[in-house]
């Protein structure tokens, strides 16, 4: 039995003419399971932003290595603030000042306080910090009202941030500018990561015209390919631009053996519906393990996807295609719900790391039309009130031709399969393109 029938007949309700959007997620993590990225390599920080860790990493030692001030202020023996009958006012007399960087080394007594700045070793038997504009100061005094504060106030912990021995960062997450500044915390400066996934992509159809063509009459300029390649770079994967391919079967079969041969993973544009003169189903079943179905969700209703061999050779691999519809909304929004989970997986990411972009939950400005049966996801534009939950209005022409509304949107409402019509103050989930697109 094929990798694809053996998942489809593990898939309960699997029906490729009527499959719903939860049934494509499913499909995909079990079908790119096998092909996840192991190899690694070591990388600077400086080049590592947005890669997979492919260990877990262990901290050598605590973050912050001892007991240090939160704020600029005098440190002093909290005890003396359990030990005021009722509340009034502190006097200490100060003896010293301790500085960010090093410990101070005086000796010190219960009743004197420490002049101390932020980040600076909190003196043994001291672990209250009193702020600074709490304080007056007279002298070599400086006297605070006891109620400003409770005992313990305004220390950090040694190994607050991290514990020696436990992993601060785990295996199969991706490093974000956070990400990088903890591992610089703990004086690393390379990252050991998974290596980048290498996707190859391409757009099909007599109909496109590529940059620089003279415009004629009937055909399109091809806006896929510009944005297939903006969604994967800024994925972090290691593009193989193919170009166009025109709808002939020999040309197709070339282009999607190249493409298993110099990727991981495929992308196809167009073709994949069952007009005349779309090829590129037949040649797909021809070269490799595929699935064509008519995905229960608007915009993007056909979809392809499969293994091609990369080679003859027993144990030569397989890169897994993806074929994606022809229209630009629908690529996105195909990419968005279906591909960039399963790329994230291919990349090496755990479970939470390859999950869908979340959703916020707004509130529609406006009534929306739905019928149950299907997944509908319309560009929409969020927008913030402070107080109030977040608005959301249809962005623009709906339809999965008009480019300019995605750009005009900054999220997708998504209307779920069973969700029926959305009134005016309903709330509905959005999936925003921050960081995604």
């Amino acid at each position: 039995m094929s990798r694809v029938a053996e998942i489809s007949a593990a898939l309960a309700g699997y029906d490729p003419k009527a499959l719903s959007v939860d049934g494509v997620q499913a499909f995909l993590a079990s079908l790119v399971e096998p092909a996840i990225l192991r190899e690694r390599e070591r990388v600077p920080l400086f080049e590592a932003l947005g890669r997979v860790l492919a260990e877990d990493v262990i901290s050598p030692f605590n973050v912050p290595p001892h007991d240090n001030s939160a704020m600029d202020g005098f440190a002093f023996d909290g005890a003396v603030l359990d030990a005021l009958p009722a509340p009034g006012e502190i006097s200490l007399r100060v003896a010293g000042t301790a500085l960010a960087g090093a410990a101070w080394r005086g000796a010190l007594s219960k009743g004197e306080a420490l002049k101390i700045m932020t980040g600076a070793v909190m003196p043994a038997g001291f672990d209250t910090v009193v702020p600074q504009e709490f304080c007056r100061i007279d002298g070599d005094t400086v006297r605070f009202p006891a109620d400003a504060l409770r005992r313990g106030d305004n220390r950090r912990f040694a190994g607050e941030d991290l514990m020696q021995g436990r992993p601060a960062l785990l295996q199969g997450e991706r490093l974000t500018p956070a990400g990088l500044g903890l591992l610089a915390s703990l004086g690393q400066a390379e990252a050991c990561v998974v290596r980048r996934l290498r996707v190859a992509y391409f757009s099909t159809g007599d109909e496109i015209l590529s940059l620089g063509e003279a415009p004629r009459e009937g055909a399109v300029y091809d806006s896929n390919r510009y944005t297939v390649f903006g969604l994967l770079t800024r994925l972090g994967c290691e593009v193989v631009d193919l170009g166009m391919v025109r709808d002939d079967p020999a040309a197709l079969a070339a282009a999607l053996s190249d493409a298993a041969l110099r990727a991981d993973a495929i992308i196809t544009s167009g073709g994949v519906s069952v007009g005349e003169a779309d090829h590129t189903r037949a040649v797909m079943r021809q070269l490799g393990d595929m699935a064509f179905w008519r995905v229960a969700m608007r915009p993007g209703r056909p979809m392809a996807v499969g293994l091609v061999p990369k080679g003859d050779g027993a144990g030569a691999g397989a890169a897994v295609l993806f074929g994606l519809p022809g229209n630009p909304v629908a690529v996105m929004v195909t990419f968005l719900a279906f591909v960039r989970p399963a790329l994230l997986r291919l990349m090496g990411c755990n479970a939470s790391n390859a999950a869908p972009p979340p959703m916020l939950r707004a509130r529609s400005v406006a009534s929306i039309r739905k019928k149950p049966g299907r997944t509908e996801y319309q560009r929409g534009r969020v927008t913030c009130t402070p107080g109030a939950l977040p608005e959301v209005r249809i962005a623009g022409n709906q339809g999965s031709g008009v480019l300019s509304s995605m750009v005009e949107g900054n999220g997708l409402v998504v209307l779920h399969h069973a969700q029926g019509s959305v009134a005016p103050g309903d709330e509905v989930d959005v999936m925003m393109f921050d960081g995604v697109v």
